[in-house]
């Protein structure tokens, strides 16, 4: 079978070609439904689709016909994408995700019908002041956790800590279901105070290229001491009247912002977690690595830490997907390994 999978979120849209569980073929776009938000109407965001999947199908050498599946998850299933899919309330796992998949026609994009994967939210009512914190909602994470623990074979309750534009903290059980999830904006406030503060010139606009352990720790202790705020001011310091290096320096900033994720880790009750909780740690190699060493260096902390490789998080989007599909019995599932 050729099945396309798509991972459209906030700002790319990337799509695969599948071939009994291999890939065959992938494209990236750097668009998503913040395109939508800012024009207006979803007129890029279907252009993103219409050209990955040609992109994909010209590399692999196959016409639009020959597609036999097409699934899709992420920010696509939301009001800026191409049709709403409501949250599932957790708990949810596979089955809940196989089952509240929905199928719609884009005749403008593909010819076959497009099988959405809906996000996952806290259960809760309504929200408001006495509860907001405990409330919380993903699109997308939750097709990588499905193949993430399959890949990992995770048996038991875990969390796991997904870096990026944001930090998402995600709880699951024994089940494999996913219980919660907490998130934070860190990514997106490292890149804003990197590039777009006084600060920029203490880090020469970039981020950390080597991992400096002992600078990484001093500033998370900094942003736990005086808050975040002053530690970030504290970069500034460093560069005008110390001889620490720039990727020091970078290191200390990513340290403070990263210390956020701890006390949401450790404090929300989003995810309610325990300090012998395991903890599955993903993203890119540096992020990987200084969260590992600021949760070994914490005190609360004692569960097992599986620090995922690159090998075991590539495509999660897109083999999660394969898994949802194979679970509502749209494919076998010979296709997904």
């Amino acid at each position: 079978m050729n099945i396309l999978t798509i991972d459209a979120g906030t700002t790319n849209t990337r799509t695969l070609l599948w071939r009994a569980g291999a890939v065959v073929a992938q494209a990236q776009l750097e668009t998503g439904v913040r395109n939508t938000a800012i024009d207006g109407h979803n007129g890029a965001l279907k252009q993103a689709l219409r050209d990955t999947i040609a992109s994909v199908l010209a590399s692999a050498g196959i016409a639009p016909s020959d597609v036999d599946l097409a699934l899709a998850s992420g920010m696509i299933t939301s009001p800026m994408g191409v049709r709403e899919v409501p949250h599932l309330p957790a708990p949810a796992g596979l089955a809940q995700l196989a089952q509240g998949m929905q199928a719609v026609d884009l005749p403008d994009v593909l010819a076959q019908p497009l099988w959405l994967i809906p996000g996952v939210r806290n259960q809760h009512g309504a929200v408001g002041l006495h509860n907001v914190e405990a409330m919380d909602m993903m699109r997308g994470e939750e097709t990588e956790v499905v193949a993430l623990l399959e890949r990992l074979q995770l048996r038991g309750a875990a969390t796991l800590i997904m870096p990026g534009s944001h930090t998402k903290l995600i709880s699951v059980d024994e089940q494999r279901r996913i219980l919660g999830c907490s998130t934070t904006i860190a990514g997106e406030l490292l890149q804003a105070i990197t590039q777009h503060t006084l600060i920029k010139q203490s880090v020469d606009g970039g981020f950390a290229q080597t991992l400096v352990p002992k600078m990484l720790l001093a500033g998370a202790a900094a942003a736990q001491k005086t808050g975040l705020a002053r530690a970030c001011f504290s970069v500034r310091t460093l560069g005008q009247f110390s001889a620490i290096e720039c990727n020091e320096r970078a290191n200390f900033l990513m340290g403070a912002v990263l210390s956020g994720d701890l006390l949401a880790l450790r404090n929300s009750t989003a995810i309610q977690m325990r300090p012998d909780t395991p903890l599955v740690i993903t993203g890119k190699p540096m992020l990987r690595q200084a969260l590992g060493l600021l949760i070994e260096e914490h005190g609360f902390f004692y569960g097992k830490r599986i620090i995922v490789d690159d090998q075991q998080q590539a495509n999660l989007a897109g083999h999660g997907a394969l898994l949802i599909a194979a679970a509502r019995g749209l494919i076998s599932p010979q296709e997904t390994v």
